[in-house]
């Protein structure tokens, strides 16, 4: 079954699309708020087969991540209980906030750091870090150098593989996307075996 191969293609045709870069801003500003598909998913493919432009491109989801970030901030600080607390229930995400505060509590500012450089749903900890009034600029700057970290390194590795990774990549996206599959399941099943 080429599940993969089929999804693979679509992000390239979308990576190539006219309005690309202002999808990525879209998607980059959005998944900082609320949008649960992270920016690398079109950041990675636009790099990939146009890697000339791929530090612009890493440019781009930062500056529009990390202002997404601050939005998310300010939804925490003055619309939590409105806005962000239904929303937070609708995704199930009670469980993933009720951790996020705990490590605010224990690790502060490198909480931010870590969640903007992490696959971890950065936008938990943007609404947190509003809901719990911690300091913008410290927020700001923690959420500017892991976010940067993250996406220009995301960048510099596609652009140096280029479009001929694109072609190779081609061929074993499905293996990979099955393998990832079957690991995240028996991951879930050794958790739950676990607890």
């Amino acid at each position: 079954m080429k599940l993969f191969t089929k999804m693979y293609d679509a992000v390239l045709r979308w990576s190539q699309h006219t309005h690309a870069q202002w999808i990525l801003a879209a998607l980059s500003f959005s998944e900082a708020i609320f949008f649960p598909i992270p920016p690398d998913v079109m950041l990675a493919p636009m790099a990939m087969t146009q890697p000339k432009r791929a530090f612009r491109f890493a440019g781009i989801t930062t500056l529009t991540s990390v202002l997404g970030g601050c939005v998310g901030f300010v939804l925490g600080m003055w619309a939590y209980d409105a806005a962000v607390l239904p929303f937070v229930e609708l995704m199930g995400y009670e469980d993933k906030l009720a951790t996020i505060v705990n490590w605010f509590e224990h690790y502060g500012i490198w909480v931010v750091f870590l969640a903007g450089f992490s696959p971890i749903p950065y936008k938990l900890f943007t609404v947190s870090a509003g809901m719990l009034s911690m300091a913008f600029l410290p927020f700001l700057l923690a959420s500017a150098v892991s976010r940067g970290l993250r996406f220009y390194l995301v960048a510099w590795l596609l652009r140096w593989g280029g479009p001929e990774m694109a072609i190779k990549l081609r061929t074993y996206v499905d293996r990979i996307g099955w393998a990832t599959v079957i690991i995240a399941i028996l991951v879930i099943l050794i958790v739950k075996l676990m607890s």
